[in-house]
């Protein structure tokens, strides 16, 4: 079996609600999780209530994209 390549270390906090933070390798700021548009619509969370910010779906689905 090969040798372990490469291991991420991230750090998550949660914030409140869908509201997270999370530390990642070679980025200097935390980025922030939330949800927005029809995502928040889905988890019936009020567009008032948490400003909106790119779920972890949205990060996910760049990641494969690129």
């Amino acid at each position: 079996m090969p040798d372990i390549a490469y291991t991420s270390k991230v750090t998550i906090e949660r914030i409140k609600g869908p509201m997270r933070r999370a530390w990642l390798p070679a980025e200097p700021d935390p980025v922030l999780f939330g949800v927005h548009g029809a995502v928040a619509e889905h988890y019936k969370v009020p567009p008032d209530l948490f400003p909106p910010h790119a779920t972890t779906l949205d990060y996910i689905v760049a990641a494969a994209a690129g």
